[in-house]
Order: structure tokens, then sequence, then C-alpha cells
């Protein structure tokens, strides 16, 4: 109760610092939320004024509600100071924004419609506008009342030094906005028809992303969704089946996109052979009761995630996609198909050549080689951005499609390699592709490679197909940008050329056969190298977990990161490397004092501290995830002026907190799930640059120092930026207030 006193009477201090400067506006506020876990919504509706609220907005809500969307009403007035959560946009599907021709009149919604663009282009969600007694052109042009007010609203808000920059930033989300699908309320009979429409517009999109260009995709939809209906009365589970490259995953989200609406439970576990590599199993088996119950669950092991299943979803019609399935024993992790209801429908995606080994498989469906039509068409539409090739190449891109095989990713990555190429160009690939062997695809797909323009897109490309795959973009930047390097207009060359992938969920991806082009690549490197200590391919044949790399985009730069496969490699300390393979391990003779080392991530460490002569001086991230701490190091180090996060979460033995007076430049700090924490160190109150606090579920942590808030206090007063906390149930200390 003290809490949620003191945490509204910051809020309200907030908003008045906040009025009185405005040279700066605060991000995307957070949802309150009773329960202790975020809520996820469908539809998130962005407008302006009580008006529009009463007269629209609220028939959308209901007609949203009653076909069993949920949904977040976005608008200035709705803060709620009571409970700090993460960004609700995080949480949300859809975005739909409602212009009116008081929008323009908030700053607010300004600010606020630059975020919601951001997040589409970051997490590539679905932004729809519409336009109520308004022109989507004074919009979009910023023209007419719409305009005034636009520029009014931005010289009182912006300084005069800001004031350029700050309506270029509106502007541009405005424009970007008016150029989405959208409706104009103008051109309906009425209100109730105009939601009607939208309401089954949003229904109907596909909540996942499948490909740009759809060829030959939706008859292999029909057919195995027809499969599917003539076995709607039992568990029904399907293998689709193809080499790599077949595209059986876009196939799969296909298919998932226009069934999920007849159930209510549903998830799709994508990478499950990757990420069960890296990360383990327990992950998956969260995504997917998190998926299913709508909201974030957390699970402890295995067994604990298979009896929460049985427990949630017994006797329930179900749709579940598991792609890249390469063990039947993965199968298990998800209960029997006996557990689920009638009509439930599995889909698994796998290599033609694992099929003889699932037993529960009813049905399989083998994806064929594309033909020379369609081949063709796929290529002209990464090539000439056309359904056929211009005329004075079309000699040339049956040429390519011949040699790439019908496969789809060859041809979506060389075509996109040769768009707006000139016709020498192309006859020099044709050269490379001529000398290439029958079948060896990582060749096809390195001419790709070789034709980025420049060392650090390359590098940036190894570094994401050794290290990061799997790792948030956001956070790659934060340790690259640490390391002196600048990835962001690389990493969008490597989107648009297809050589990486952002997922949903903002987490790097990338194909398996990329993956082992990028892997023979940084063998070639290693042998030519080996003196020069480059980075070297994690040697999986060896059964080693941990793995040191020196990032490509940053010489002399390493990297150390445990790779999950069950088994505890550290009871020894300290480290050694062993040559040529770089790998690291625990070992008794050996002392391993590396420089340079920005990230490491050592999930599951099982010492009670980190050792006093392990080099940490030059980290920016520091991830001990699930580890058995009993606190982070015996004697405090020196300075760490370099680290900006740290991440303790679910280590079940930790008691203390670090002094964090040697941490100056800690910007994220994450102790979620710590049973036993009971001390939060004073020295809390020195972080002056901290964004992100997490002490959820520390259930012992009954007090924390008077500092913390103090902090929070001149941080937003300083900044004017939220800060971003996730409480545990504390009592605070009540000095601070007092004063």
């Amino acid at each position: 109760m003290v809490l949620c006193l003191f945490l509204t009477v910051l809020h309200y201090c907030f908003l008045f610092f906040y009025q009185l400067m405005t040279s700066s506006i605060p991000p995307m506020e957070f949802a309150s939320s009773s329960s202790k876990l975020p809520r996820m919504y469908d539809v998130l509706i962005n407008f302006n004024g009580e008006d529009i609220q009463r007269k629209f907005v609220s028939h959308l809500d209901s007609a949203l509600s009653a076909v069993g969307l949920t949904t977040f009403l976005h608008h200035p007035n709705a803060l709620n100071p009571t409970h700090i959560q993460q960004p609700i946009l995080n949480l949300c599907r859809v975005a739909i924004v409602v212009f009116t021709r008081t929008y323009s009149q908030s700053a607010w919604c300004l600010h606020q419609l630059q975020q919601i663009i951001k997040w589409h282009q970051t997490y590539y969600r679905h932004v729809l506008p519409v336009y109520y007694e308004i022109e989507p052109s004074d919009v979009r042009l910023q023209k007419g009342d719409f305009g005034e007010a636009f520029k009014a609203t931005a010289q009182e808000t912006f300084s005069r030094q800001q004031l350029e920059h700050g309506i270029s930033r509106w502007s541009h989300a405005l424009t970007k906005a008016a150029n989405f699908f959208g409706w104009d309320e103008n051109n309906h009979r009425s209100d109730a028809e105009l939601v009607d429409k939208i309401v089954k517009i949003v229904l109907n999109l596909p909540l996942l992303s499948t490909t740009k260009f759809p060829v030959g995709l939706q008859s292999r939809v029909k057919d195995v969704i027809l499969t599917i209906k003539s076995k709607s009365t039992q568990v029904f589970t399907i293998a689709i089946c193809g080499m790599e490259g077949s595209g059986r995953t876009t196939l799969a989200k296909a298919i998932y996109n226009q069934i999920h609406g007849t159930f209510t439970e549903k998830s799709f576990i994508e990478d499950i052979a990757q990420v069960s590599q890296t990360r383990g199993y327990v992950p998956l088996q969260e995504q997917f009761l998190s998926d299913v119950v709508k909201t974030k669950v957390e699970i402890s092991d295995v067994e604990m995630g298979k009896s929460m299943i049985w427990e949630r979803l017994y006797g329930k019609r179900v749709l579940l996609v598991l792609d890249d399935l390469n063990d039947y024993g993965q199968l298990g992790l998800w209960g029997t198909s006996s557990w689920f209801g009638e009509g439930t429908v599995i889909i698994i995606t796998m290599r033609e050549e694992d099929l003889p080994s699932m037993h529960e498989v009813d049905s399989a469906f083998r994806i064929n080689p594309m033909n020379a039509n369609e081949s063709l068409e796929l290529l002209s539409w990464h090539a000439f951005r056309e359904p056929k090739p211009k005329k004075e190449y079309r000699v040339l891109a049956k040429r390519v499609v011949a040699y790439c095989g019908a496969l789809p990713l060859a041809l979506e990555v060389i075509g996109t390699y040769l768009y707006k190429r000139t016709k020498d160009e192309w006859n020099r690939v044709l050269i490379r592709l001529d000398n290439i062997p029958q079948h060896e695809v990582p060749q096809i797909l390195k001419i790709s490679f070789d034709g980025l323009s420049n060392q650090i897109e390359k590098d940036l490309f190894l570094d994401v197909c050794c290290v990061f795959v799997g790792k948030s973009r956001a956070y790659v930047t934060k340790i690259l940008n640490g390391c002196g390097v600048d990835p962001d207009s690389g990493i969008r060359v490597l989107i648009k050329r297809n050589l990486i992938k952002v997922k949903e969920n903002n987490k790097f991806g990338m194909h398996h056969l990329l993956r082992e082009m990028g892997s023979e690549i940084i063998s070639e490197i290693s042998r030519e190298e080996s003196r020069k200590n480059s980075r070297l391919w994690f040697d999986e044949d060896l059964q080693h977990v941990l793995s040191e790399n020196t990032l490509f985009s940053s010489p002399g730069t390493k990297v150390i990161q445990r790779l999950y496969n069950g088994r505890d490699f550290f009871e020894r300390y300290p480290l050694e490397v062993r040559d040529p393979s770089r790998l690291l391990k625990f070992a008794e003779d050996y002392e391993f004092h590396p420089k340079k080392l920005r990230w490491i991530s050592l999930q599951r460490f099982s010492s009670k501290y980190l050792p006093n002569d392990f080099y940490l001086h030059d980290a920016i991230a520091i991830d001990l995830k699930h580890s058995l701490l009993r606190f982070l190091w015996k004697e405090t180090p020196k300075v760490l002026a370099c680290l900006k996060v740290l991440n303790l979460s679910h280590s079940k033995y930790l008691t203390k907190t670090p002094d964090f007076s040697r941490l100056p430049s800690l910007e994220q700090l994450i102790l979620k799930d710590c049973p036993r924490l009971r001390q939060v160190h004073q020295s809390i109150g020195c972080l002056c640059n901290l964004i992100l606090l997490n002490l959820k579920d520390c259930t012992s942590l009954s007090t924390l120092p008077s500092e913390i808030f103090g902090m929070i206090f001149h941080h937003c007063l300083a900044t004017l930026q939220i800060f971003e906390v996730f409480w545990c149930n504390v009592t605070p200390s009540l000095n601070y207030m007092s004063k």
C-alpha cells in the first residue's frame, strides 16, 4: 500500500515537471494490471479526445471484444500510476490509430505515434489508420486545420533548437502511418458499417509473417488444410517434410495463419532444433504455455512444464505447430496426443530423413520442388519486383533458376542480390554458379555474402551467424555500440538481402543453410589466420558447451557464451584455451585471462561466486541466468566502467547483490526470481544511468533501501523518462519519503 502511494506521488510529480519542461516527451507509458503477470492484448486503439471515444471508439471497442479480441484504449488520459509494467505496445498484436481533427493538438499522441511506427518497423506488427471526420491527405501532408494545429503543438512542445528536428520526426510518423492501408469514415454509410469492416479485417490479419512473395504457396496450403479438415473429429498429427530451404516453415506459417481463428488454444513454436541446442527445452515449453493462456508463464524444468501442459490443456482442442523438429524425444515435451481433445491439430516440420523416427505422425505432406514457371516467378519477384523477368534478362534469369535447383531459399537470396544489377553483373554471377558443384547450396548462397559492399557488413553477418542468433536486436546493438561499432545500417542491408531475419519477437534468426555457409567461411578464415587468434567456429562434435570468440566487427573484442547440452562443465576453474579450435573448457592446470571480453553469457554457472582472477573490466553485458551463485564475487573488483547489463535472474541461491558503486554505467539490473535474495546494497542509489530494475518474484526480499526510491525519483525528474520497474512484494523504507 505504501509502495503504491509512493509511486502515485511520484507519478504526479513527474506530470508536473513534464508540463514545466517541454523540451522532451516521455516514452510509451506502461500498462497497468492488477495481476502479477502482464496481460497480452490483441488490439491497441490509439486516439485523442473524449468526444471520439463516445462517438466511435467505444463502439469499435465493444465490437472487437464481442468477437473475443482483447483491447487496450490508448489515449492521454489512460495513464494509471498505481502499477508500472512493461511497455503496453510490446503486449499487443495490432495498433489502430484513429485520426481526428484534434489528434495533432496532443503532443502526447504525436509522440506515441512515433513509438507505434518504431514498434511496427522493429516487430513487423500491424498498424491500421482510421480517418474520422478528417481527410487522409490532411494527415499525410499535415495541411489544413490539422496541419495548423500540428505546427502550433510543435512550437509549444519543442525549444527553438529542437523545433526543426522535432517537427521532422512527428511529420515522418504521420506520413508513414497515413501510407498504411486504412479506412476513411466518409466512405461508409454509418459507423456500424465501418466498425464491421474493421473487425473483419483484424480477425483475418496473419499472426505470423510468412514471405513477401508467396509463389505456389496457396495451392500447397489448400492441400494440407483439406487433409486436416478430413480428420477434424480426432487428434491429428501431420508432418510437413522437405529438403533444407524448401519452404517448410513458410508453409506451416501460412497454414497457421489461415486456421488459427477457429482455435482458442494455439501456439507456433519456431526453430526448435536451434533453440533447444542453445537454450534447452524449458523456454520452448514456456512459450507454448504463454501462448495458450495469453499470460507469460515461467517454469523451472521440463517435468514441471509437462505437468502444467497436462493441467491446463487436458481434453482441450489445441492448434500446435512444432517447427524444425529433429528428434522424436522432442515431441514428448508437449505431452502425448491422448492429452488433447477432439479436433486438436499438431503440425510438425522436419527433414524427410527424420520422418521414420516420428511414430506418432498420422500423415505426412512432402513438399515437391517448385516447377520451372514457379521458380522463374519467384526469382523475378526478388530480382525485378515483377512476376516475370524483363525481356532482355529472360534468358539470364532462366539460367540462374536452373543452377538454383528450384530451391526457394536460393532463389530468394540470389534474386535479392541481383536486384537492379546490370547484365554484366548477371553474367559474372552465372560464371560463378557454373563453377559450383551440384547441390552445394551454401556455395550458391555465398555469392550474396561475397557481394556485400563493405567489410563491416560481412563482419556483422559472421557475428550474427556465430554468436548472436536468437539474441535480441536491441541487446546486440547495445553490445556492439559499446565496442565502438554502429551496426544499424549493416543490419538493414543484411535483412534486405535475406541473409538474416528479425523475427516477431525482435530476435535475430538465420536459416540453417545460411549458418552452414557462415560456418564454412569462418572455418576457412581460421585455417588461414590461426596464428592471429581469429575467431573460430564452435565445434559441436567435441561436445564442449563453452565457446570463446573474437568479434569480426570489433577486432580484439571477445565474447564468451555457454551453449546448452544438459551437462555441467563448470565444476573446475580456471579456463583453458585449446588451439586450434579455440574452445574453452574448465580445467585444473591452466589459467585464462581474456582481455577485451565484452559479452559474457554463462547461464547455469555452478560456482558460488565468480573467481577473483576472471577478467571482467571490459565487459558490457554479463548474463548469469539460472546460476548457483550465492553472491556475485568474493572480493569486490575494481570499477567495471563499461558494464551496462547485469542479469542474475533465476539464481535460486543468490542472497545479496554486489556493491553497485563499482558499476557506474549500469543501465539494466535484472534480479527476477531470486527467491533467497534478502539484501539489495544501498549503493544502488548511485546508479544514475539505470533504466531497468527487475525485482519480480524475489519472495524473500522484504525491504528495500530508501536510496532506491530517491534514485527513481531523481532519475525521472532529470531525464523525463519513465523508469521501468518490476516490483516484488516489499515494504519500502520510509526514510526517503519522510524527507
